[in-house]
């Protein structure tokens, strides 16, 4: 692992290369087209407090985030919901990844969150295994349900 890596709460000046990791992620996900999402609404987003990102930065670079957010369970209470965590392909497998679950699961335990929740695909492997090292519940029961407004 590079050892210059920071791992820090983003700050607006990271939108952009924010914005890139999740387009990263979406064509790994063989999906590019599905990301609507704007520079503006990222930023309108953030600035609202909507979002938190944490990123792995390497010297002006930033390499790797995850991106959350709070939201309540019914059954458990306050929870957090990772909806994106990537690390960039050419630094993948180097710890850079747990460090940033690491420091997700840090702020959700700070914050009093009762539970983290996230999705992954079902043919993305080597996610799955990782999740697992963390003591992660697949869940295979439970499907998603989704309705876009355009």
């Amino acid at each position: 692992m590079p050892t210059d890596i920071i791992i820090r709460p983003a700050v607006k000046e990271d939108l952009n290369q924010v914005r890139r990791l999740v387009m990263e992620l979406a064509i790994y996900e063989q999906a590019p087209e599905a990301v609507t999402a704007t520079a503006a609404d990222y930023a309108s987003a953030f600035s609202q407090g909507l979002i938190h990102i944490i990123v792995a930065q390497s010297e002006a670079e930033i390499i790797g985030m995850a991106l959350f957010y709070d939201t309540f369970s019914t059954w458990k209470g306050k929870m957090l919901y990772l909806e994106d965590f990537v690390v960039k392909e050419a630094f993948r497998n180097q710890g850079i990844g747990q460090k940033l679950f690491d420091e997700t699961l840090s702020q959700a335990k700070k914050r009093g969150f009762k539970m983290m929740k996230w999705q992954v695909l079902d043919w993305n492997n080597k996610a799955i295994e990782f999740y697992k090292r963390n003591n992660a519940t697949i869940e295979s029961e439970w499907l998603n349900g989704k309705i876009l407004f355009e």
